[in-house]
């Protein structure tokens, strides 16, 4: 199991935009097997700020999620609005809730 984290700073007057386009791979995302949650969160001190919460079952089905037509649509969507390069951290899950599901 995978978690990924990506933080990402979108430009001034472009949130509401950015969660339109974000919108295509969240419900495309929460659709692919090898994918067990995907959140979208939003900083409530930074309306501009987000990350994105994202577990995969392996690392291999986090590379085929970024092979995914609604991965790439977003990226396309997202980068021009983007105040600067999107952050990722990984992490491997230790203890969690979803384990006994």
């Amino acid at each position: 199991m995978l978690i990924q984290m990506v933080s990402i700073n979108v430009k001034p007057g472009h949130a509401e935009e950015f969660l339109e386009a974000f919108r295509i791979n969240y419900e495309g995302t929460r659709l692919e097997p090898g994918n067990l949650r995907f959140d979208v969160l939003r900083d409530p001190d930074d309306e501009l700020r987000f990350v994105i919460y994202e577990v995969f079952k392996s690392p291999e089905a986090l590379d085929e999620h970024r092979k995914t037509p609604h991965y790439r649509e977003c990226v396309r969507r997202i980068d021009p609005i983007l105040a600067g390069p999107r952050t990722k951290s990984f992490y491997k899950v230790e203890m969690a809730d979803f384990l006994s599901a």
